[in-house]
């Protein structure tokens, strides 16, 4: 879904829109960033 540039630390965007089955996942990721640059938002 998304991954961190070697070069500045970044964050990239891999995939706007990921598998159902990958939700919880994306959503984990969300909560552990340490630097609070994750930011998802779900269409329900």
């Amino acid at each position: 879904m998304f991954d961190q540039s070697e070069e500045d630390g970044t964050v990239v965007l891999l995939d706007a829109e990921p598998p159902a089955g990958q939700r919880a996942a994306v959503q984990r990721a969300e909560r552990l960033c340490p630097s609070g640059a994750i930011s998802v938002l779900l269409d329900d």
